[in-house]
């Protein structure tokens, strides 16, 4: 991920200053530009951007995203949305919908939504928890201890089930909410808490 072009920035008002004309004996200097303030996550609920996280009082964008990324992303959100309806188990799959975790304002790759959180919360714009499983599909330049810290923050948020999908390690990594569990290629991973049931071989994921 990186940060948000100047585009974005320009959505939190920065403020740009321009110093009064020089004097002829005084070297003409460019318009000095402020840092754009802050945007508190209270007010980055209420409109939050495509394709944006809030994390740390900052918006970043999503980015690095391979069309290896994009596939397993699309291979994965299809499979659990097939098996939740063909196992008649209700509930929404998501990709990149937003929720608020203890700290930040994540928009994981893929997401599962029970039942039992859709009546509690209704329509939500941004669900004000972890999605109960989760899957994040790490790109060439996710740093994986970024990605650990951030499925950490995610079970400490509500998520019950976080999936780490590398597709060009072809891995998957499993966290129960006690340990990781840890699938290769030659395995089938199946979910531990949430949408039970589902499995699929890791090679189809990351092929």
């Amino acid at each position: 991920m990186g940060s948000i072009n100047g585009e974005v920035n320009m959505m939190v008002n920065p403020v740009i200053t321009q110093k009064p004309e020089a004097s002829p004996t005084i070297q003409q200097q460019e318009p000095e530009v402020e840092k754009s303030p802050s945007i508190s996550l209270e007010e980055f609920l209420l409109n939050p951007i495509e394709g944006i996280e809030w994390v740390d009082g900052q918006l970043i964008e999503k980015t690095g995203m391979t069309f290896k990324h994009s596939v397993t992303q699309s291979k994965l959100s299809t499979s659990w949305r097939n098996y939740k309806n063909a196992s008649s188990k209700d509930g929404e799959v998501g990709t990149e919908a937003p929720c608020r975790t203890n700290r930040q304002m994540r928009r994981p790759d893929v997401a599962y939504v029970t039942p039992e959180i859709l009546n509690q919360y209704g329509e939500f714009k941004v669900l004000p928890q972890s999605f109960p499983l989760i899957a994040e599909i790490a790109s060439p330049d996710d740093k994986a201890e970024e990605l650990f810290a951030k499925a950490q923050e995610y079970l400490e948020s509500g998520c019950q089930e976080v999936w780490l999908v590398f597709p060009e390690a072809k891995l998957v990594m499993v966290n129960n909410g006690e340990r990781w569990l840890l699938f290769n290629g030659d395995q089938v991973v199946a979910t531990q808490n949430v949408l039970s049931g589902f499995e699929v071989a890791v090679s189809d994921l990351v092929s």
